[in-house]
């Protein structure tokens, strides 16, 4: 286990780049698009000593001992599903979707020659610490948003529960980005979302970024041509389907309970939860703070939404089958 390595000496470590923050909006968003093609992607700290310590003992390293060390992070879980994509040829199916597959399909070896001394993106905010606060309260809220979707799964006993949790662990790396590389920017929509709550994100994002996020994240998605069940599920477009519900239901709850569970939104994701899973509205209360949980036990702490008997003023109004 990682936690077991023999200290790592001091790697060498990556030339730090002084960062050219955007301080204007692009022209639309075919330029953002093609701004974060060559842009530097910076990760956790941690995860980049991690990979170090693995480095350190590379040939007794496997696919088991690397997995959990990326997919605590979704910007190194972004580059290795980027650059799988494009080991592929032209035209051939993304079918690798999950971190394990991705480290088995391009070897350990590759992967260390590949993937030198990271950057990190506390470096690369170094000096911009509101930016670094905000992109370490989306970090926290991209873990929650996959704790509560991998719950949802497994109750629902989804086949796809690995790839619903990763869409919805990623859900917010488009804004990780921009928080990185157009600070000012960044902080912009933060204070005028502050300034007026009843503004719609979409709407704050057009006016000082010119775009809407979500269409960014599709838009690199497509671009590093990641897996295609995973764009799928990460595409409100297709919010009818189950799997994308509990990815949107995941990201919104984790959004409103971010900083309490006391936030006014939270009874209305709470009641259309419990239309999802068919459960009294109490019930399925229960039920998240039960899986509200670091990932590492979510899985274990996932079971049945149990519906013992209630009085009629208790149960949701209309009711989906999950």
């Amino acid at each position: 286990m990682i936690d077991k390595l023999p200290v790592a000496q001091p790697a060498p470590q990556p030339a730090v780049k002084t960062p050219r923050y955007l301080t204007k909006p692009l022209a639309h968003i075919g330029a953002w698009t093609q701004y974060f093609r060559h842009a530097e992607i910076p990760v956790l700290a941690a995860t980049a000593q991690a990979i170090e310590a693995l480095r350190a003992i590379e040939d007794d390293v496997d696919a088991n001992m690397l997995t959990p060390v990326i997919q605590a992070d979704p910007l190194m879980t972004l580059k290795l599903l980027a650059h799988v994509a494009s080991l592929r040829r032209p035209g051939s199916a993304t079918e690798t979707e999950s971190i394990s597959t991705s480290l088995i399909l391009m070897g350990i070896s590759p992967f260390f020659r590949r993937f030198g001394p990271q950057p990190t993106l506390e470096d690369w905010l170094v000096d911009q610490p509101e930016a670094l606060k905000g992109v370490q309260e989306l970090l926290r809220r991209a873990e929650r948003a996959g704790q509560f979707a991998l719950g949802f799964a497994v109750h629902r006993g989804d086949t796809d529960a690995t790839i619903i949790h990763q869409a919805a662990f990623l859900n917010d790396f488009a804004e990780i980005l921009v928080w990185l590389h157009a600070p000012t920017l960044a902080l912009q929509i933060q204070a005028a979302q502050a300034a007026d709550t009843t503004l719609r994100s979409s709407t704050i994002q057009k006016a000082v970024l010119g775009i809407e996020i979500t269409d960014l994240r599709q838009s690199l998605m497509q671009l590093w041509h990641l897996p295609e069940l995973l764009i799928s599920i990460s595409d409100e477009r297709h919010a009818s389907r189950a799997c994308v519900q509990c990815v949107l239901l995941a990201v919104r709850l984790a959004r409103h309970t971010a900083t309490s569970w006391d936030n006014p939104a939270v009874p209305d994701d709470v009641a259309e939860l419990a239309r999802f899973f068919n459960a009294p509205i109490r019930v399925v209360l229960s039920f998240l703070h039960k899986i509200d949980h670091p990932i590492i036990e979510a899985t274990h702490l996932v079971g049945p939404i149990a519906t013992p008997p209630s009085a009629p003023d208790d149960a949701p109004s209309d009711h989906a089958s999950p």
